[in-house]
């Protein structure tokens, strides 16, 4: 998939100012979600085009997120240590549906579980954490709407890393021009808009979808 572009205000203008959306960069069959790790992992990961090396470890929790800007957030623009490098990988559409079956809030949601004994049980017995947090500008401030990240481990990570994997590339050097752009109107982003799910009523329950 290539990394369509457009201008940061247009994007905005066209996307929810609130509530809880799924928003990547998608077509029919594939989307892209946001890694950042040091230069070792993101080397390894991009020659292979899968996880692994010395540097990584399959044996703990890794975060991806659909959010381009919720990356850059998180990440400050490729700026903090162990985040240099930012990925994008290339995921297919029926994977990270899988994953969000199987997604569990990491904290207790009234609205998603019949009691808080249900919850813990299924937090305890998952390999996908859920996390809805406030999406932000590209000054870091943040917004009303809400962006997802999910974690996953076990089989799921190695499922995510031989299955559902359809490329990873490396775009820092993107990032870092656009971060010099932050404030202007020429900041390009990648297109994102909400992710339809209406014909998949369990995964709108089960993450809580507005």
């Amino acid at each position: 998939m290539n990394l369509k572009l457009e201008k940061y205000d247009i994007q905005q203008s066209l996307l929810p100012s609130k509530g809880k959306h799924i928003v990547s960069n998608h077509d029919a069959k594939s989307l892209i979600v946001y890694q950042a790790f040091n230069p070792h992992i993101s080397r390894y990961a991009v020659n292979h085009q899968k996880f692994g090396g010395s540097s990584y470890s399959m044996s703990r929790m890794t975060w991806i997120k659909p959010g381009f800007m919720w990356m850059m957030y998180r990440a400050g623009w490729a700026s903090k240590v162990n985040q240099e490098c930012i990925l994008a990988i290339e995921i297919s559409k029926d994977g990270f549906e899988e994953i969000l079956r199987q997604a569990v809030h990491s904290s207790f949601k009234e609205e998603c579980y019949d009691s808080k004994e249900e919850w813990k049980e299924a937090l305890a017995n998952s390999e996908v954490r859920l996390q809805w947090d406030p999406d932000h500008d590209p000054f870091g401030n943040k917004l009303d709407r809400r962006a997802i990240q999910l974690g996953i481990r076990g089989e799921m990570l190695q499922a995510f890393n031989e299955e559902y994997i359809i490329s990873i590339q490396d775009i820092t050097d993107f990032v870092k021009k656009q971060h010099a752009l932050v404030g202007s109107p020429e900041l390009d982003v990648p297109v994102e808009r909400v992710m339809d799910f209406s014909g998949k009523p369990e995964i709108i329950k089960n993450l809580g979808l507005d």
